[in-house]
């Protein structure tokens, strides 16, 4: 089952020799990417050393249970030794599992309102603020790039980028339909209501991911509406790009510049047109994606908040959790590492190593 460490602990050693050499020294491309593969592969090989002296170790103390008076120290011995290897051999289990490539990219975040009227947006607000609340927790910068609010609070629709190390691998089980069911503070009557908001997760694209001729790019400026700061409303600087071979269309107007709207245009039209391809494309990519936890699709729903019972309950895997002020307030670290496992679980029944 471990034999693939074998050969990563020779892949270590081979490259810890390569860069070492004068050649690899003086090319600093070849020298970087033989570091960082050297690097990627250390803390396997560090497991494997850990397994080989565990499993020497249980050895020893078998033969050190055969004299009588060593028998009950030994037995304590292998006793302990024996839980230190499973221990060790699950964690080596999960290091074979295939890496996600998007683990540390950033993360566009885009939330809309659903079927509800204004409490749909008065609840796309309130996950707007966990999701600014929960990446606070784990130190990750939020900005809201792109919003369309309403006169009661609420909002519409919004798009944020979500920037840090392993932000994607805590956000990408947020896809869906996320449904609310409390009394809305607009309702007199005290009927308690059901409404809906969609949230997608997308990996944000870099410039070496795609390559987009800019002639198939075209840009419309005017000026921006809704609510701003000193310069919004009186310059022209709102950007729509379109990408003319399929039709798709980008909006950035939250910016204070022409030019900063259009990078923040830019960088959703790469993340949207890169998730187009792969799910068109790239059927590997799109096996990976059903692997994990529901299939992230917009139309699934995935989690109900329920205030009037303080209860939110995601749908995929059944976890009741009775703390929903919490949760709102971006506490959904219980949700995540559940929904991390059950991944996790699921990933090594398809390679057939648990059941």
């Amino acid at each position: 089952m471990f034999e693939q460490f074998q050969w990563m602990v020779e892949r270590y050693e081979e490259l810890s020799v390569m860069i070492a050499q004068p050649e690899v020294l003086a090319d600093n491309a070849r020298y970087q990417k033989a570091l960082k593969e050297r690097s990627h592969l250390e803390e396997k090989v560090n497991a494997w050393k850990t397994h080989e002296k565990l499993l020497k170790d249980l050895a020893d103390a078998e033969a050190m249970r055969e004299d009588p008076e060593m028998a009950d120290m030994a037995q304590e011995e292998i006793q302990r030794l024996t839980r230190e290897r499973e221990q060790l051999e699950q964690q080596m289990l999960l290091m074979l599992l295939p890496e996600d490539p998007d683990a540390d990219r950033n993360v566009v975040l885009e939330i809309r309102a659903g079927a509800g009227g204004e409490e749909a947006c008065l609840f796309a607000a309130d996950l707007l603020r966990m999701y600014e609340h929960f990446a606070q927790r784990h130190h990750f910068r939020f900005e809201v790039i792109a919003l369309s609010d309403t006169g009661l609070g609420g909002v519409r629709e919004a798009e944020c980028l979500v920037s840090g190390s392993g932000v994607y691998s805590l956000f990408k089980y947020e896809s869906g339909v996320h449904r609310v069911q409390r009394i809305p503070v607009t309702d007199s009557t005290g009927k308690k209501q059901t409404s809906t908001c969609t949230v997608a997760i997308l990996p944000e694209a870099e410039e070496v991911d795609i390559t987009i001729d800019p002639k198939d790019i075209r840009m419309d400026v005017f000026r921006s509406t809704g609510h701003g700061g000193q310069y919004i409303n009186t310059t022209d600087s709102a950007v729509r790009l379109t990408y003319l071979p399929t039709g798709l269309s980008v909006y950035s107007q939250d910016q204070k510049s022409q030019l900063r709207n259009r990078e923040t245009a830019m960088m959703l039209l790469r993340s949207r047109l890169l998730q187009q391809m792969r799910e068109k494309a790239d059927s590997a990519y799109a096996e990976s994606r059903r692997l994990q936890v529901g299939t992230g699709d917009r139309s699934e729903r995935i989690r109900t908040y329920n205030f009037h019972e303080s209860r939110v309950t995601d749908h995929r895997i059944g976890l009741t959790i009775y703390r929903i002020a919490d949760i709102m307030n971006g506490d959904l670290d219980e949700i995540v590492e559940a929904l991390r496992l059950f991944e996790q679980k699921k990933k090594l029944e398809s390679l057939g190593i648990v059941s």
